[in-house]
């Protein structure tokens, strides 16, 4: 911009006062430099779809000059060939500038969608798609069967329930509400074979699911989660259509909001775990009033301790809500492993590179606000980190858990645990995570790593076209998995580019190994043996008929669950040893037996199931101290939290004592371990180590310590004239979470003393 002196501003240096859509600074997709043609630009903003940006100008100009385009790293399609020798299918963009606000005409515009619409325009789309080796896409389904699908999930049957989200965000934008009936929760279904769906049926369809976030198949019933509410909608008479709708809970903020209230998963354990987002506040029961944990405490982001988006669990019927981690910003879904381990993954503040993908410790704290303050990321506190991703969860902090993987740029949207054998080894019990930002469907291989974990990516579907979206990813009976594509120019959580419902995309797409035709799979629950079939099913929907089943077959169960469990197949056996630790009788038999075993993660899962039937860990805990694995002596710590025995103490110091100064992980479970007994644990550890504390795994321990006497230790620690100024500053941060007490104060007495001597 010049103004009439001559001087010139950039509008990249200036900060826009209004933004609609999703607007990236310097940057481009995936975290890319800008660049258009065959020049690079280091200033500038790049968006994912449509986009409205206001500025505020610091004074009058007379001329303004924009540089607009495709991006070619965000885009294969863009080319540096001249115009004359572009395909004429290549992208296209429409810019318009004005000097003042546009009218509500102008917003409201569609974009023309006509020549992207219906089963040809689907099946065309398919030769964009780039797909991992051995692996073939399949068109399933398309509008106007489906449209804007934001979640998903396939029944036992096979059958593809959707959440449609035609009404996404109405009370927000200037369109309003584009189909007065409301949102749908359609079920899709191949009846001949061929692998299209040829069938759809309402489920469904009301403005009090407008917006739905998660559908959740669990036989005849379905939850249906959009806040403020979590329905549970039943199919009394087979029809394929909801008879009954009841309210599992309410009073969840973040209404017409990506923010809100997500799917819900069924677990090994049979429990239901599901999140919400950092909009949605707090959750309640059918009759207003508030959840409360396990633990007693309100589940409300109001500090106490919880903060922002959460993981929770509960039973089927929404009793004994526990929260398994907190202060997240978005995470748009949860998952389970056979062995009851949670993953999931959890947007950024956008345009800041952050997104990560995480394991859920249980009880943890992870960082996306101050815990002590609740202050945003990007204030200033001390010790703060140089690296804005790791700045944005706090990661510097003491109580903080370790991201598993930073992925940089995007909007992360469905997620499941491949449990299959269908798709290649690599795929084989990982993670499979959609990504409508960056347009990919990867899986993330984890290797353990200490008392956690690491990972890498491996794409497994992306496209070329602009207009995939991936929102959901669900494993089919015959463990091929298919793909809900929203199907839009932009990411959808605060735009949309087809704004009419007659002309409104959205796709179901199939992913299989090559040649692989569609397996329809008929499970049968009537016996045990039968029901052992669909417990081994890489489907979660078969998964819960089969587990409802056999649990109320108790021991008459207990032959066919048996075989599994002496099986070789580790997840199949940690399925059913779930199911023989609820055998009224048979709890203590079959933990004892998982405590035993030579795999470090039926011994976990043992752990697991032990707190989860609120037996008394601590002798097994003292089974599993020393062992040699630091993921067993994890849980371990996690088990002793709140533990009142006169045992408790002297364990967790020989937990600590093995703590190597270098696993954070290990760190983080021996703090969420002290937890309600921070100056007892801390003092049998002082009693063992001796004057020996001063290494590096002993200031680890004094670091993440919260009990009043490790004040002491941290003074003595920033007084060594030998200490690094990184940890000097490090245990500075340290005392801010330690409660005030007479021992904190006198320790920052003598700091104050030393410091002016």
């Amino acid at each position: 911009m010049i103004r009439a002196d001559g001087t010139e501003i950039s509008l990249a240096e200036l900060t826009p006062s209004v933004v609609r859509g999703e607007l990236l600074k310097d940057t481009t997709v995936g975290g890319k430099t800008l660049k258009i043609l065959r020049t690079t630009y280091k200033r500038g903003f790049g968006t994912t779809g449509p986009c409205l940006m206001g500025f505020q100008l610091p004074g009058p100009f007379v001329r303004l000059y924009i540089k607009a385009g495709i991006d070619i790293a965000a885009d294969p399609h863009t080319t540096t060939k001249p115009q004359s020798e572009v395909p004429a299918d290549a992208p296209k963009i429409e810019f318009v500038a004005f000097t003042a606000k546009p009218d509500v005409a102008f917003l409201k515009k569609p974009f023309d969608t006509t020549q992207r619409y219906g089963l040809a325009a689907a099946q065309a789309s398919l030769r964009d798609f780039k797909v991992a080796d051995g692996l073939d896409v399949s068109l399933f389904a398309c509008e106007p069967m489906v449209r804007n699908p934001t979640d998903m999930d396939i029944d036992a049957r096979g059958r593809v329930w959707v959440c449609e989200g035609v009404n996404y965000r109405s009370t927000f934008q200037p369109w309003g509400v584009l189909r007065p009936a409301g949102d749908r929760i359609v079920i899709l279904e191949d009846t001949d074979g061929n692998g299209l769906a040829d069938k759809e049926t309402t489920f469904y369809q009301g403005p009090d699911i407008n917006s739905a976030l998660g559908v959740c198949v669990l036989g005849n019933k379905a939850i249906v989660s959009c806040s403020p509410n979590v329905f549970v909608f039943t199919d009394t008479d087979g029809d394929g259509t909801a008879d009954k709708k009841e309210v599992l809970f309410r009073g969840v903020s973040g209404v017409d909001h990506d923010h809100g209230v997500h799917a819900f998963t069924f677990g090994p354990d049979g429990k239901l775990y599901f999140n919400f987002g950092n909009e949605s506040k707090q959750i309640k029961r059918p009759d207003g009033s508030p959840v409360i944990d396990t633990e007693g405490r309100e589940v409300a982001a109001i500090g106490k301790p919880f903060r922002n988006g959460m993981v929770l669990r509960c039973n089927v019927d929404g009793s004994e809500v526990e929260v398994l981690g907190y202060n997240f910003r978005n995470p748009y879904e949860a998952c389970v492993d056979a062995f009851g381990t949670v993953w999931q993954s959890d947007n950024d503040d956008d345009g800041n590179r952050a997104v990560r993908v995480e394991y859920i410790m249980e009880h943890g704290n992870f960082g996306f606000y101050d815990e002590l303050t609740g202050a945003g990321w990007g204030q200033k506190r001390s010790n703060m980190e140089e690296e804005t991703p790791l700045r944005h969860w706090h990661q510097n902090d003491p109580g903080v858990v370790p991201n598993l993987l930073l992925t940089g740029a995007g909007a992360p949207t469905g997620i499941a645990i491949y449990e299959g054998k269908l798709l290649p080894k690599q795929f084989q019990n990982q993670m499979i995570l959609c990504d409508a930002g960056t347009r990919l469907v990867r899986s993330y291989p984890v290797q353990d790593e200490g008392a956690g974990y690491k990972a890498k990516s491996i794409d497994i579907l992306s496209s070329s076209d602009a207009w995939f979206r991936p929102s959901d990813v669900s494993v089919a009976p015959d463990g091929s998995i298919y793909v809900a594509d929203w199907n839009d120019a932009g990411v959808g959580g605060h735009n949309m580019a087809d704004r009419e419902v007659a002309t409104m995309t959205g796709r179901i797409y199939r992913v299989s190994p090559k040649g692989q035709k569609l397996v329809r799979v008929k499970y049968e629950f009537n016996t045990a043996s039968q029901c052992m079939d669909a417990l081994r099913s890489p489907n979660n929907s078969a998964r819960y008929l089969a587990w409802t089943k056999l649990h109320e077959m108790k021991d008459k169960a207990e032959k066919a669950l048996v075989k599994d469990w002496r099986g070789k197949d580790q997840r199949l056996r940690a399925r059913a040893l779930q199911l023989l630790a609820r055998i009224p009788g048979k709890q203590e038999k079959y933990v004892d037996q998982a405590f035993a075993d030579s795999n470090p993660n039926i011994r976990v899962a043992g752990l697991r199931i032990a707190r989860s039937l609120k037996m008394d860990v601590t002798p097994y805990v003292e089974k599993l101290v020393a062992d040699s694995n630091a993921q067993v002596r994890r849980e371990c710590a996690i088990a002793l939290r709140h533990n009142e025995s006169e045992r408790a103490a002297e364990l967790w110091a020989r937990l600590a004592l093995q703590h190597d100064g270098r696993d954070r992980w290990y760190l983080e479970a021996l703090g969420i371990g002290a937890d309600g007994n921070q100056e007892k644990f801390f003092a049998a550890w002082v009693k063992k180590t001796g004057d020996q504390w001063n290494t590096a795994s002993g200031r680890d321990i004094i670091w993440r310590s919260r009990a009043p006497s490790s004040a002491m230790y941290l003074a003595l620690i920033i007084s060594d004239a030998k200490t690094s100024d990184v940890e000097r500053a490090r245990c500075f941060r340290a005392f801010d979470f330690i409660p005030a007490c007479d021992q904190k104060q006198q320790a920052l007495v003598q700091l104050l003393a030393r410091a002016t001597n």
